[in-house]
């Protein structure tokens, strides 16, 4: 039975091998008679003289290899080798008789590829200072100097002769803990001279708003981890921690603010020149500590917090 698509019946296709071998047309020729491609009718010609007539008749398309699903007792073990051992799909494929490949399918298809999702995610440890200025938490943020022509971000140019070297900024944070208060600057380097003359410009910030400022937490850059931060603490009155390595979640409240200055000011428009970005940081502080709505804060804003607190 032909193929409901293919324009030859078996009948056309032995009539088209015997145009070409007994009566010496060309395939060319045969096959526009036939209304087929010359490719097509090589192939019918290939088929006719290796096999004769059974091979002009249609194949099957049901494809040779058909990928193992695996199920049953066998999927169960597969699920149970990755869960126990904590092994890879080599491993398991090698313990199994299975390919590889077919070990890596079943775990995606049952979500288990990725080694982190063997673990239970561990629970949300949310905390909250109940005065202002009892912590405040520092980061910084490396942001790309903008050359001539803007940035790459839109559009400007990314390898141009006169770009090269330009360098980076540091965006400097500091967020109070009990009511999201914030203070921000960009800043050359993160050197620990650079981040002390920060220090003293926020904790000068704080002090306008009547905070004062207990404690400091930071993560464990070389700037806070530095003697001069730490002797300029001291001469402060400050107690200065440092997050745990590797689990910058602990700092929560300086990462999710330098989010919030990477999208509503440093990547929120295009700028024409650094300077231009510094000077319009000041006024996107204003509105993120008087106007801007805070997730944290059931919708109120860092200032209307701090006055709530106080009041």
């Amino acid at each position: 039975m032909a193929h409901r698509n293919a324009r030859l019946t078996a009948h056309g296709r032995l009539l088209l091998c015997e145009r070409v071998e007994r009566d010496g047309w060309k395939l060319q020729d045969a096959a526009e008679a036939a209304g087929i491609s010359r490719q097509t009718a090589g192939k019918w010609l290939a088929r006719w003289r290796r096999e004769g007539a059974p091979g002009l008749v249609d194949r099957s398309s049901r494809p040779l290899r058909i990928a193992l699903r695996v199920v049953g007792e066998l999927l169960r073990k597969v699920v149970l080798l990755r869960l126990r051992k904590r092994r890879g799909p080599a491993w398991i494929a090698w313990r199994t008789r299975l390919a590889p490949a077919t070990v890596y399918r079943a775990l995606r298809r049952h979500r288990l590829h990725r080694l982190g999702a063997l673990e239970p995610r561990e629970p949300a440890r949310r905390y909250c200072w109940p005065h202002a200025g009892d912590l405040v938490h520092l980061d910084t943020k490396k942001l790309g100097r903008i050359g001539a022509g803007g940035g790459k971000r839109f559009g400007g140019p990314r390898q141009a002769a006169r770009n090269v070297g330009i360098g980076w900024n540091y965006a400097h944070v500091a967020v109070d803990d009990a009511t999201r208060l914030a203070y921000a600057e960009e800043l050359a380097d993160e050197r620990a001279e650079t981040a002390v003359a920060f220090l003293e410009r926020a904790l000068a910030f704080f002090g306008a708003h009547g905070i004062e400022v207990e404690r400091l937490l930071s993560d464990n850059g070389s700037c806070y981890r530095s003697h001069l931060f730490a002797a300029a603490a001291e001469r402060r009155g400050l107690r200065l921690w440092h997050t745990q390595p590797y689990r910058p979640q602990t700092n929560g409240k300086a990462e999710a603010f330098v989010k919030i200055v990477q999208n509503g000011w440093a990547y929120k428009r295009p700028y024409d020149s650094t300077a231009e970005r510094i000077a319009a940081l000041p006024g996107f502080l204003r509105y993120y500590n008087g106007y801007r709505p805070h997730g944290g804060l059931d919708g109120d804003t860092p200032l209307g917090r701090l006055r709530s607190t106080t009041s």
